[in-house]
């Protein structure tokens, strides 16, 4: 086996593009779930809606990419409004029905046949990234050692996202540690109590959701950069789901627990996925056990036992605090 390839792709992801944009989408998340105690099953809508309004305002409309970047961070704004009005009064499990709802109603509506003249249907959006690149201050790949290598697109996509998870991180820090993030993780231990205070509940988890929401979207236009092209279904249930993984794994309510979750999680499923398929081909593995095209799916098991394990015996993450946050693992 190609161990110096299996290192080189396994240590890109600690850094690269997709990190970056779950690591942003799961710092928004945090802030829902960690800090307040909202089971928003939803996520995944909020990074959908801020790029396709970044790329519906250039692709379909022709206006300037950063107005498309204005219009996704709003549409941000109104999607936390529209879904919070209704459901934010609802807790726990019902408040996760419907949201992961919405998030389903909102990729739907991206993929109708009846507004693929503007989204693109089925098919997304591509040729808004233009402007984006064309400030691109790169002109040469970036090589590290002999394993890893990043060409100047991605360095650029990663150098933006960097930033930006130094300034949502930084919100994220003055924001909890300020009285109204007292006020937002006493919702999250026991909101009667607060509501007793005279604090109104529903106006600060509004507050909450659009805080998470927005820096939860900035996710979106980073995989959207990316991949130069959006398509309806990269933005689906699993996407909320490999989030509050990441969530749990790097740490509830804790700064930094998104991104080094996002770290842990993107090395570990690189690696396993890069490990089988050659394994298999050179019989270490015998086929009897595993075929290379079930090495994908065993991948994300070993994954997910590894979650599970986690839950079991460390509910509160690698870096979080038992006495903080408390998740059964039962």
């Amino acid at each position: 086996m190609s161990w110096d390839i299996i290192l080189g792709v396994s240590l890109e992801s600690l850094i690269n593009a997709t990190m970056i944009a779950y690591a942003l989408a799961a710092i928004g998340l945090n802030v829902h779930f960690g800090y307040t105690g909202l089971l928003n099953f939803g996520q995944s809508a909020f990074l959908g809606v801020a790029a396709y309004g970044m790329a519906m305002m250039v692709a379909t409309f022709g206006l300037p990419f950063w107005v498309g970047v204005a219009v996704g961070l709003a549409g941000a704004v109104v999607l936390a409004l529209l879904l919070g009005i209704p459901t934010l009064r609802l807790r726990a499990d019902y408040l996760a029905i419907v949201t992961i709802a919405a998030a389903e109603i909102v990729r739907l509506l991206f993929r109708s046949v009846s507004l693929s003249e503007w989204t693109g249907g089925s098919d997304g959006l591509q040729a808004f990234s233009d402007d984006f690149y064309a400030v691109n201050p790169y002109s040469s790949s970036l090589d590290i050692g002999t394993i890893i290598s990043f060409d100047a697109r991605e360095l650029w996509v990663m150098t933006v996202g960097w930033v930006l998870v130094a300034i949502s991180l930084l919100i994220v820090f003055l924001a909890m540690r300020s009285p109204w993030g007292r006020v937002i993780k006493a919702i999250r231990e026991d909101e009667d109590a607060v509501r007793s205070l005279g604090k109104n509940v529903v106006s600060y988890k509004m507050q909450s959701l659009i805080l998470g929401g927005v820096l939860g979207s900035l996710g979106g236009f980073i995989i959207a950069l990316k991949n130069a092209a959006i398509q309806p279904d990269t933005y689906g249930t699993e996407f909320t789901f490999y989030m509050y993984t990441i969530v749990i794994l790097g740490g509830a309510a804790r700064v930094f627990g998104p991104v080094v979750g996002s770290m842990i999680f993107w090395f570990l499923l690189t690696f396993v996925n890069a490990v089988l398929p050659p394994a298999i081909a050179e019989g270490y593995i015998p086929s009897w056990l595993m075929t290379s095209t079930q090495a994908g799916a065993v991948g994300y098991i070993l994954v997910g036992l590894g979650l599970i394990l986690l839950l079991i015996f460390r509910p509160q993450g690698i870096f979080g605090d038992k006495k903080e946050v408390m998740l059964d693992g039962r």
